[in-house]
């Protein structure tokens, strides 16, 4: 139904759990971000306020709602390999007409396009709204020649192959992307289908179309993600964990004649977290390493450690509950492959900027600075930064 403030629009975010090709695909992290948790922050940056996860797995039911977005119980017969997103985005209808909220507009995301365009989609969505188009889908221009092969050989598909025109001289053709769909959800309600009535093509960059099928197509996407995400000017979090070696410290450390070891440490990570303290963070080092600095360290800034500990990832979880902290609220910052494990525990894994490459690929955020040269006072300005604008608020 229409409002007050005009057409309703709910996006739809279809994502089983039953993926073969890349097993847990919908929760799998691109830029330290869920799939399907990047498909509701998009729609949510586009405008959509209203944005549900249809989906049969609680994981992913988990990585929606930890982002703000809703979840549909996807029922088992709509959740096999042979099922189609339209009869779960029909499902999702009928599921938003019984709580009296369902659409003018359907904005059909797919987790699977980590890289969809908040501008295009809000284009798209005010395309549909403004009853220009009935359905609208994500596209890049191509002015690729395309062949098909037959049985007496190749012929082109979108070209005479006797002829090959300059590229100013053709025509573009568009690749539709699969990242979005908008539609009027009264006349998808009676197509049944994505593609009906006036059908509208919204230019997207042919840099963020990949779509991940394959476990090679994800360490792509991993790979694209810190050159085409827009870095977090803030990280919304209620908690700072960090590692100690190559994150306090420069990851080297002196050795004294006696055998005692020395490391070096910045001055303005403590100021750093001294700010953290005051405006009342919980923060936390978390260590493997045995050596008794790390607790003198600690002590200084005041802080509680946990080191010596070998396995990260339920030492964390353990110190969550004990605070009654949510992992998606809390940023880690690790630099070492030991890392991995407590930083896809949270919601916000950072790295330093000298960190390991396969830490880097795993980060929400690459730091700016190194360790043991201001990279915890970086880090606690983003947590410092969501607090201000909070108060603000």
């Amino acid at each position: 139904m229409t409002g007050p403030q005009g057409p309703r629009v709910v996006a739809v975010v279809p994502a089983r759990g039953g993926s073969k090709g890349v097993p847990g695909k919908n929760t799998a992290p691109v830029g330290g971000v869920p799939l399907v948790a990047r498909a509701v922050l998009a729609a949510r940056a586009a405008g959509v306020e209203d944005v549900r996860v249809s989906t049969d797995d609680a994981g992913i039911a988990a990585a929606a709602r930890a982002v703000g977005g809703g979840v549909i119980d996807r029922p088992a017969d709509l959740a096999g390999d042979t099922a189609s997103s339209e009869s779960a985005l029909l499902h999702a209808l009928d599921v938003l007409a019984a709580e009296g909220a369902e659409p003018d507009v359907l904005v059909f995301l797919q987790a699977t396009s980590p890289f969809i365009e908040p501008a295009a989609l809000a284009r798209a969505v005010r395309r549909v709204a403004g009853g220009e188009a009935d359905s609208v889908f994500a596209a890049f221009e191509t002015y690729a020649f395309l062949w098909q092969e037959g049985p007496d050989g190749a012929s082109g598909v979108n070209h005479d192959a006797s002829f090959r025109p300059r590229r100013q001289d053709r025509e573009p053709h568009f690749q539709e992307t699969g990242a979005f769909y908008v539609m009027a959800a009264p006349g998808f309600r009676e197509a049944g289908f994505r593609f009906f009535g006036r059908i509208g093509v919204e230019p997207v960059g042919a840099d963020r179309a990949i779509e991940i099928d394959s476990p090679d197509e994800l360490r792509t996407a991993r790979a694209l993600a810190p050159l085409l995400d827009e870095p977090p000017a803030a990280v919304d979090a209620d908690a700072l964990v960090t590692d100690f070696d190559g994150v306090h410290t420069d990851d080297t450390a002196g050795l004294a004649a006696d055998g005692t070891e020395t490391v070096r440490v910045s001055r303005s990570d403590g100021m750093g977290v001294e700010r953290l303290r005051a405006a009342g963070v919980p923060v936390l080092i978390l260590s493997k390493e045995r050596n008794p600095i790390v607790a003198a360290r600690a002590a200084k800034l005041r802080v509680p450690v946990l080191q010596a500990v070998d396995d990260k990832a339920p030492a964390l979880a353990a110190w969550l509950d004990e605070q009654g902290l949510d992992p998606a609220r809390c940023a880690y910052v690790g630099n070492d492959v030991n890392d991995l494990a407590p930083m896809a525990l949270v919601g916000w894994p950072i790295a330093v900027a000298d960190a390991h490459p396969d830490v880097r690929l795993a980060a929400r955020i690459v730091l700016r600075h190194r360790g043991g040269h201001g990279a915890v006072r970086e880090a606690a300005e983003l947590l410092l930064a969501a607090e201000h604008r909070r108060e603000e608020q």
